[in-house]
């Protein structure tokens, strides 16, 4: 029986998108302590090379790339660019994402527009480049975040779980077209991870739907989850060192929850 490596992602090459802060960072950051080199890939660039410099203080190998996923040429220069610098690219995690909470009567055009174009077709645009030098090298691990709000509806949230739900069905999807080429896509779906600069502007408009204070928010989502406490970038950090590792190889097209029993399906 095979063991547990101490570093069970030595020496991958990965790529990380929204890895400036939140859940992208962490994941970035787990991966290097894991043993992986990787690109921290952001629009916001001086957060990117934050992250890419924490990488380089652990020992590992890292870049940081400005890129708006929603660019189709700026994301296969990032692709082009992690490939020149290491030869291959073994990992791919989707984390940018945006998110705003509006009554489906008021959602307005642009916003709508905004968050499909950087949850969903940025998600598609990386995994279409990235994936390009998976097939000729035959591997590769792609990893989506999508959400809790990618299994059931939110509410005042229309743009945002149509996106996720979307990822759901662009994860399926993908799995399918590269199992043939020994490359797994799987997402995560994670509760309220409060630790991410998306609470800070949800506290205000979320307390808008619930008709309650901004710091009462967090207290009620809490008390929908079965186990009592909010997500951390930790649980999907762990779920995402699972998915990029040997570990996993036998399971694509899954989408898990990680929402302490809130979603359980």
């Amino acid at each position: 029986m095979r063991g547990v490596h101490p570093q069970p992602l030595q020496d991958k090459i990965a790529i990380v998108t929204g890895a400036a802060s939140g859940i992208g960072k962490g994941i970035a950051v787990r991966f290097a302590q894991e043993g992986a080199h990787v690109a921290c890939c952001d629009v916001n660039f001086e957060g990117a090379e934050k992250t890419a410099q924490e990488i380089a203080a652990l020992g590992r190998e890292s870049m940081a790339i400005k890129v708006d996923v929603t660019k189709s040429d700026e994301v296969a220069e990032m692709a082009r660019r992690v490939y020149e610098r290491w030869g291959r690219i073994d990992i791919l995690v989707n984390s940018a994402g945006i998110i705003r909470a509006h009554f489906i009567t008021e959602v307005p055009e642009e916003v709508w527009d905004a968050i499909i174009n950087v949850n969903l077709k940025g998600t598609f645009l990386c995994i279409r480049e990235v994936a390009k030098y998976m097939v000729q090298q035959k591997s590769g691990k792609i990893i989506n975040i999508s959400s809790k709000s990618g299994k059931r509806g939110g509410l005042w949230l229309a743009a945002y779980s149509a996106s996720k739900f979307g990822v759901i069905g662009l994860t399926q999807s993908a799995a399918m077209d590269l199992a043939p080429f020994k490359i797994n896509v799987n997402a995560i779906c994670p509760g309220n991870v409060f630790a991410t600069p998306m609470w800070d502007l949800l506290d205000k408009e979320y307390a808008k739907k619930l008709g309650v204070p901004p710091e009462q928010v967090r207290k009620i989502y809490v008390e929908k989850v079965p186990l009592g406490r909010e997500c951390t970038i930790e649980d999907v950090a762990n779920v995402a060192v699972f998915l990029a590792s040997s570990y996993s190889d036998y399971m694509t097209g899954q989408a898990i929850n990680v929402t302490g029993g809130q979603e359980v399906h």
